[in-house]
């Protein structure tokens, strides 16, 4: 039997929990949002740890899920791969929230609104993913969703090239040119990961079609 046909057999207990888990990662990105537009409400950094712990949370309840399931170790391992990387996009988040909102009185007419707009097109992407996994969707869909994941990445790609390149070049004080590389930096990791997660929702795909 399919991987997916187990997963389907279950009562949608798993995918349930996936979806839990994608969603809460989503949430992260949208309180994220909106720290950037209104650094100085810090209650809303407290929002982004519970994110996280909810979603780890939810990855603990899939493993102990799994483990009563009839699925191989393999395929155990494909599932775990996967809650583990929309677990890491919250994490990631809230770590990226913390030092924001640390950080925030030297960059207060810095933008990263393009970064934020690509992340929350691939955050969004990811939920598609998921919900066309969910409807046994066929492939080609899944794999032109899981390929805009990847023009995302390298767009982020192509944007920080850019905005280091500026930095490199400007005039800012060290201090805020070291700050701005690290928020840089995390935030392509958070794409990153977003890609991480579309690759391992793909490759279950394809290992179960």
């Amino acid at each position: 039997m399919k991987l997916i046909e187990k997963l389907l057999g279950r009562d949608n207990e798993v995918f349930e929990l996936l979806d839990a888990s994608v969603s809460q990662a989503q949430r992260s990105i949208l309180i994220l949002a909106d720290i950037l537009r209104m650094p100085y409400q810090t209650s809303m950094v407290s929002e982004l740890v519970q994110a996280k712990h909810k979603n780890k949370d939810i990855v603990n309840n899939i493993n102990e899920l799994l483990c009563k399931m009839p699925v191989t170790p393999l395929e155990l391992e494909d599932i775990d791969v996967l809650s583990v990387a929309f677990y890491r996009i919250s994490k990631n988040v809230a770590k990226f929230g913390t030092t924001f909102v640390a950080c925030r009185e030297h960059i207060k007419e810095v933008s990263l609104s393009p970064q934020m707009d690509i992340l929350e097109q691939a955050i969004g992407t990811i939920v598609q993913m998921i919900t066309s996994l969910r409807k046994h969707l066929n492939l080609e869909i899944l794999k032109d969703l899981n390929e805009h994941l990847h023009d995302l990445e390298r767009e982020a790609d192509g944007l920080m090239s850019e905005l280091t390149s500026e930095l490199y070049n400007s005039k800012h004080e060290p201090l805020k040119i070291i700050i701005m590389l690290d928020l840089y930096e995390r935030l392509e990791g958070i794409i990153d990961h977003c890609r991480d997660a579309g690759n391992s929702i793909f490759q279950i795909v394809l290992k179960n079609t």
